[in-house]
């Protein structure tokens, strides 16, 4: 069993947002490794004051490998995909780039929540310089979601995954 399509991305770039309402208009579930990690470990802000981003990420392939083997939409933490054994998982699976400009992803950058992303749109500019040549290799094709409503986008998700299915 495998996922319909895995969402990867950037921080903030709506990966959960679209993620959840892509599996409720396919009517399968839908996984968010970040969540899962949360809901074993704790909050992502306090796991990497507690035990350190190495820990995160031991935690994080944990719930990749989890999420990986549903059947329906998963959506990987922005980092998940600097993981080698996360590439090859990847590589024969259904693997949508979510992203969004700099101006989109400012505003939601404000609660502050994100461990990686204290320094603003500047951090948020220098992971994605890091880690674009992932995402691009890895993913069949990109969605931005710096304009329109999230349902619209999703919808048009749905229809290109149902296309090509």
């Amino acid at each position: 069993m495998s996922p319909i399509a895995v969402l990867i991305g950037p921080p903030a770039a709506g990966k959960s947002r679209l993620g959840k309402r892509v599996a409720a208009l396919l009517g399968v579930e839908f996984a968010d490794t970040d969540k899962m990690v949360v809901a074993d470990h704790g909050p992502i802000s306090t796991i990497f004051e507690s035990d350190g981003e190495q820990q995160f990420r031991v935690w994080e392939r944990d719930a990749v490998v989890s999420a990986l083997s549903t059947s329906g939409i998963v959506s990987l933490g922005g980092g998940a995909v600097l993981n080698t054994d996360t590439q090859r998982d990847l590589e024969n699976l259904r693997v949508v780039l979510i992203t969004a400009t700099p101006d989109a992803i400012a505003p939601r950058l404000v609660s502050g929540t994100r461990p990686l992303l204290a320094g603003g749109i500047e951090a948020w500019n220098a992971l994605l310089t890091e880690r674009q040549p992932i995402y691009d290799r890895l993913a069949e094709f990109t969605v931005d979601t710096s304009r329109g409503s999230m349902d619209a986008i999703a919808e048009s998700l749905v229809e290109r995954l149902e296309h090509v299915r």
